[in-house]
C-alpha cells in the first residue's frame, strides 16, 4: 500500500468527524469523488509535500484513486473548494 493512501485514511476519517458533508457547489455530473473525499486528498499531498500534481499523480498510480479523479479537473476542484480547506486548516 503505498504512504499516500495511508495517510489520506487517516486524515479522512478525521475530517468526517469534523466537519460535515460539503455542498458547495452544484455539478452536472456526479463526481467520482465526493467534495470531503478530495479534499482530504489535496491536504494529504500538502502534508507529504508534494508541489506539483504530477507528483500526486505519479504517487497514486496503482492505487485505488487512480480511476477515481482525472487529472484534467484536479485543479478545477482544487481552486473550487480553496476556501473551505482554508477553513479546515485554521
Amino acid at each position: 500500500m503505498n504512504n499516500l493512501v495511508q495517510n489520506y485514511e487517516i486524515i479522512f476519517k478525521k475530517l468526517t468527524n469534523i466537519c460535515s458533508k460539503i455542498t458547495i457547489f452544484k455539478q452536472i455530473r456526479e463526481p467520482k469523488l465526493s467534495d470531503l473525499e478530495f479534499v482530504a486528498l489535496n491536504l494529504t499531498a500538502e502534508y507529504m509535500s508534494y508541489d506539483s500534481e504530477l507528483q500526486i499523480f505519479r504517487a497514486l498510480k496503482g492505487s485505488c484513486f487512480e480511476s477515481e479523479i482525472e487529472r484534467s479537473v484536479y485543479n478545477k476542484r482544487k481552486r473550487k473548494l480553496f476556501d473551505y480547506t482554508e477553513k479546515i486548516r485554521q
